[in-house]
């Protein structure tokens, strides 16, 4: 796509527009705010050669852009260049001259002057404002080159540093627009550490997340199909040999009914997981608050019956037993943890609330170190290859409540221990 202001433009132009800000600044606002220093100096200028110059010079032209005024004994004489600086008479001038120093406008244009006296002379100077006008032009003449230079360098490296910028930025655009492209090679070379290579470190990391994400949701949904066309295929097999009277209806009939609610287990799980990954408002479920005990002594008895051959411990140190939830959220953790353990499980399983803390045991095989952190990854394999969405409605829901729920290999067993 071709951009109507790129980047490299509009640097460009602002570096210009700061420019032209400078150029007004030194040639005018400057200029005026140096005025009067200007001035100062003028009237310094102006009061100087009334100390020493006489009357009598006046019979001479003086070659000099000051004219003088001088009134002694009632005789008003004026140097003879006085009308090249200023077209009116000297008895006009002295009209306007009312302090020691000081300026008037005539005809547009601004006189100073300067008077003293001295031995019952009144002496004055007097000129125009070319000389002021000329210290300008010799500071705009003296500054305007250097300004246009700096200009022309800075605009250089301007121009330089935007094109690499530019580079930098259309490489990053190239990096995100190939993120699911496993083919592109990256050749471009940070030559120094700043936030562009920082971001395109980021880029990369969230590409490999990305990647890591898509192979695990290929891999998730290869186990569910897995997982749900075992149940379907045994009912298939079922269905035709009660048709082709080679299964007796009624055996055939039981099977086909646990497969079913295998199936109605596994489908309510995963619509429960998708019901904790997407729900929006939490307010309600963190806001409720449930005794977890019954809870607890109602699962174990329940699990009682599938594993009787298991010693069912339940350990309740803490006086209260009080948890944020609703009995549905930590009915769904109880179950799935203790149906695990009735896999597991060899002779004991305990479940201790102590501290807090909820800790869930079984002496049943332990977990290798590198299963342990995807233990709670929707099907992912744990323990002699099994899988299944359990222990990640767990971890989700826990996290929701605002618990956190970790793993720990015992000498003999495993615990899993909400806090």
């Amino acid at each position: 796509m071709k951009l109507k202001h790129n980047l490299h433009r509009q640097l460009l132009i602002i570096t210009l527009i700061v420019f032209a800000l400078i150029y007004v600044s030194v040639i005018i606002i400057i200029p005026k705010a140096l005025t009067p220093i200007y001035e100062k100096s003028l009237y310094l200028y102006l009061e100087t050669p009334l100390g020493f110059i006489k009357n009598d010079v006046f019979d001479s032209d003086i070659q000099s852009n000051i004219g003088y005024i001088f009134i002694q004994d009632n005789t008003l004489v004026e140097s003879n260049n006085l009308k090249s600086i200023i077209d009116l008479d000297a008895d006009k001038i002295l009209d306007k001259i009312d302090k020691d120093h000081g300026k008037f406008t005539y005809h547009g244009k601004t006189y100073y002057y300067s008077a003293t006296s001295d031995n019952n002379t009144y002496k004055i100077s007097i000129t125009n404002n070319d000389y002021i006008k000329e210290i300008k032009a010799d500071i705009i003449a003296s500054i305007f080159p250097t300004l246009a230079i700096v200009l022309a360098i800075i605009l250089i490296l301007v121009a330089a540093w935007s094109q690499q910028l530019i580079e930098k930025i259309s490489h990053l655009k190239q990096k995100i627009d190939n993120l699911d492209n496993d083919d592109y090679v990256d050749k471009y070379h940070y030559k120094k550490e700043d936030e562009f290579k920082v971001l395109s470190s980021a880029i990369d990391d969230m590409k490999l997340t990305l990647k890591k994400q898509e192979d695990y949701k290929n891999q998730m949904y290869q186990n569910i199909s897995h997982d749900f066309k075992t149940p379907l295929t045994v009912i298939k097999s079922y269905v035709e040999g009660i048709e082709d009277g080679v299964q007796d209806s009624k055996e055939g009939m039981k099977i086909i009914k646990d497969q079913v609610e295998k199936l109605e287990i596994k489908v309510h799980s995963l619509l429960y997981l998708n019901k904790l990954t997407y729900i929006k408002d939490l307010d309600d479920y963190q806001d409720e608050e449930i005794d977890i005990t019954n809870l607890i002594n109602a699962a174990v008895d329940k699990f009682k019956v599938v594993r009787p051959d298991v010693n069912w411990i339940v350990n309740i140190a803490d006086k209260k037993t009080v948890f944020k939830g609703s009995a549905d959220m930590w009915e769904a953790i109880i179950d799935n943890i203790l149906n695990n353990f009735t896999r597991y499980a060899e002779k004991c399983v305990k479940v201790t609330i102590k501290n807090k803390k909820i800790t869930f045991y079984n002496d049943g095989p332990t977990i290798d170190e590198k299963a342990l952190n995807d233990i709670f990854s929707p099907y992912k394999k744990g323990i002699r290859g099994q899988f299944g969405l359990g222990l990640s409605i767990v971890n989700k829901t826990l996290k929701f409540l605002g618990y956190d729920i970790s793993v720990k290999n015992e000498k003999n067993g495993i615990s899993f221990i909400i806090k």
